[in-house]
């Protein structure tokens, strides 16, 4: 067992995803395909700065590696980013113009995302809500970015949309890598009573096997806009992708833009 392994927390917690992936996040996943239209769909919700002292306030939910973040600081935001994991924020920080993005590490569930009224703009990417795994948790995560959040301005969610409970299969083994020296499997677990997805990516060298695990709680877009209005936000609009392609019964995922009332 490789040293990395061995240090795995034996349950999971907030900064379980982050531990498990850091050190290949960047590698796993290159380049979203997605970053350059959920780039410019984001900029096009900041407020135009001022000055260069009074840029707009973007805050990033699951900041992880800085995909999203460094980018939108280099286009003139001012970015704070939330992250469970220490390793993730390491990895952030160690980039260029990493140390211009505002880093706090908490569980968002947990942590005051900044001043009541501060923030001109806070989202959520790729299914990183979903993390929060408990319907309670989500749901003081949403009062979180409702507190920080100024009158008017939105909170982003991108997630799928879950299929029909009768077509999420209890387990699954698929194949995720095949390599010259290495295989990546992906185990899976659904309870459809919690609406939870239990997983291990399975990393396999000539050095020996690496688990990568990871939970998930998955929702509807309709347990999405109750926990909103519960919040004080109101459904601004819902789109199927950073590109705005309309969103209809067919969809598998949504972007969907929140407002404070």
């Amino acid at each position: 067992m490789d040293q990395s392994q061995s240090e795995q927390p034996s349950e999971f917690e907030p900064s379980t995803y982050g531990h498990s992936f850091a050190d290949v996040y960047d590698s796993w996943y290159p380049d979203n395909p997605d970053t350059a239209a959920t780039v410019e769909f984001l900029l096009a919700l900041a407020p135009a700065s001022s000055s260069a002292d009074e840029r707009p306030l973007a805050i990033e939910l699951g900041v992880g590696t800085g995909r999203l973040a460094l980018p939108l600081v280099r286009r003139g935001l001012r970015v704070r980013g939330l992250d469970s994991s220490p390793e993730m924020l390491a990895q952030l920080q160690d980039k260029p113009e990493g140390n211009l993005v505002e880093v706090l590490m908490g569980d968002m569930a947990a942590t005051p995302l900044g001043e009541p009224g501060e923030a001109d703009l806070v989202f959520v990417a790729f299914n990183t809500l979903f993390n929060v795994t408990t319907a309670d948790a989500q749901q003081a995560c949403f009062h979180h970015v409702a507190s920080v959040l100024k009158p008017g301005a939105p909170f982003l969610v991108e997630a799928f949309v879950p299929p029909s409970p009768d077509l999420l299969p209890s387990t699954g083994l698929s194949t995720r890598t095949v390599g010259f020296d290495c295989v990546v499997l992906t185990s899976t677990e659904t309870n459809r009573e919690s609406q939870t997805i239990t997983g291990q990516h399975i990393e396999i060298t000539e050095a020996g096997t690496r688990l990568r695990p990871w939970r998930l709680r998955y929702c509807s877009v309709a347990e999405l806009d109750a926990m909103a209005t519960k919040a004080g936000l109101e459904l601004d609009g819902r789109v199927s992708d950073w590109n705005a392609s309309p969103f209809d019964q067919h969809s598998t995922a949504h972007v969907s833009t929140y407002r404070k009332s």
